[in-house]
């Protein structure tokens, strides 16, 4: 059920993208400031342990995503098959523990590996940076 309802709302998405001047006047730009708006709120009702409330911005945050890739689409950059077939790659890639044949002694072993894998793709987070 989960395909069709992502399915269904990546429909919407584009509709909008089409038929409603605001959305289809937007841009990565343009939306960049709401979308990092929409993680500080998915933090909050986090840090409130307030549920029902994370389930509102995990949505928010949701919508960017499908936001930002239908825009992405239309520019023939990527789709957001693209955007999932990245995360589940990243994530095979970075549990080898799981996915492949390296042995681990515990939590530390995992955040060690994790930071390696990351550090041989070039990868360093914004805050850090």
């Amino acid at each position: 059920m989960s395909g069709e309802k992502f399915d269904e709302l990546m429909g919407i998405m584009r509709k909008l993208r089409q038929e409603c001047i605001w959305d289809k006047e937007q841009t990565h730009d343009s939306i960049k400031a709401a979308t990092i708006e929409e993680a500080y709120e998915v933090v909050e009702a986090i840090e409130d342990k307030d549920y029902q409330e994370l389930k509102t911005e995990l949505g928010d945050l949701l919508l960017h995503i499908v936001f930002h890739s239908v825009i992405a689409e239309e520019e023939n950059n990527f789709k957001v098959d693209d955007v999932i077939d990245s995360i589940k790659n990243k994530l095979v890639r970075r549990h080898p523990h799981v996915f492949g044949d390296v042995k681990i002694n515990g939590k530390d072993d995992i955040t060690k590996n994790w930071e390696k894998i990351k550090l041989e793709e070039g990868g360093e987070s914004v805050l850090q940076g």
